[in-house]
């Protein structure tokens, strides 16, 4: 076999049988035409039997160019992926890829993510999911998250009443506190593009969004698409689902809405809680909410 020929097998599972995303299969192509000009094999065999040893000895080369700690767990990640579908392709024994530990990623002070960002990891869980009512519906809970400020237990409690979203949206928080978000546009549209994908009924009773199986959706599920999606985008490991509320706030506040209105939009109990947010991006939404939210309006 050439080397386009086994790049033109990976991209076809990677587009085909995994639904990746274009950024993703870029990236991933390129990981594997790497390994495949250093180790020439001939075969999908040879490519089954590369182990540990070759795999850090190829890790070795790229850090050696100057790969950083973060780059390099990503590297890994798809050169096991790569190996993993050699070996099956090569019906080898053992389908699962060597063992090996990535790198230490050091975990620094989370960040909000920027306005790109957000919008990227939603378009990305979207573009990566398995099918596509599943992308549809986890585009719609991270645009909830970022869009309205609301924490992650709190998009997973809303029901099937929530529907069709408004222009604001009534949230019980914690100790059952309850308060007014603004829904921007495109978060109504997200929401309700996945209501008409999703194959189970949304009942006004039951859970908005549902897991695989039909049952509500957990937290878990919400996690892991977003870990995928920010390796794939290069983001730390800050960039979290709740990260997606810090962001809500930091940008809000950058922009100038005062501390009171903030603590009202987050559904703080203390405005203590709400003082963390005053290391902030700038960003452009401020308008909107204050155009949204009744107590601007009121102002």
């Amino acid at each position: 076999m050439t080397r386009a020929d086994f790049l033109e097998a990976w991209q076809a599972y990677l587009i085909h049988g995994r639904r990746r995303s274009a950024h993703t299969v870029r990236a991933y192509l390129a990981t594997a035409a790497r390994l495949l000009d250093a180790m020439e094999p001939g075969t999908w065999l040879d490519l089954a039997r590369i182990d540990s040893a070759a795999l850090r000895a190829q890790l070795a080369r790229r850090r050696a160019e100057g790969l950083g700690n973060a780059s390099a767990a990503r590297e890994l990640s798809a050169l096991k992926a790569f190996i993993a579908f050699a070996r099956d392709q090569a019906g080898y024994a053992d389908p699962a890829p060597p063992r090996m530990r990535g790198p230490r990623i050091k975990k620094g002070l989370p960040r909000p993510v920027t306005p790109d960002e957000a919008v990227n990891l939603a378009a990305t869980v979207n573009d990566d999911a398995h099918q596509a009512w599943i992308g549809a519906r986890d585009r719609a809970v991270l645009l909830l998250l970022y869009g309205a400020g609301m924490r992650i237990a709190e998009a997973l409690s809303l029901s099937g009443a929530a529907l069709p979203l408004a222009e604001t949206l009534v949230v019980t928080g914690k100790g059952n506190k309850q308060r007014v978000v603004p829904i921007l546009p495109i978060v109504a549209q997200a929401v309700a593009d996945y209501a008409v994908k999703c194959p189970w009924p949304i009942e006004k009773a039951g859970p908005l969004f549902r897991g695989a199986k039909g049952g509500p959706l957990s937290q878990g599920m919400v996690q892991k698409a977003m870990a995928r999606a920010r390796i794939t985008l290069g983001l730390p490991t800050s960039a979290t689902p709740h990260a997606l509320r810090h962001s809500f706030a930091t940008h809000l506040l950058g922009a100038g809405a005062d501390l009171r209105s903030l603590q009202e939009l987050l559904g703080h109990a203390s405005l203590g809680s709400t003082q963390i947010y005053t290391k902030v991006d700038a960003a452009v939404l401020l308008d909107v909410y204050r155009n949204a939210h009744p107590r601007e309006q009121r102002d």
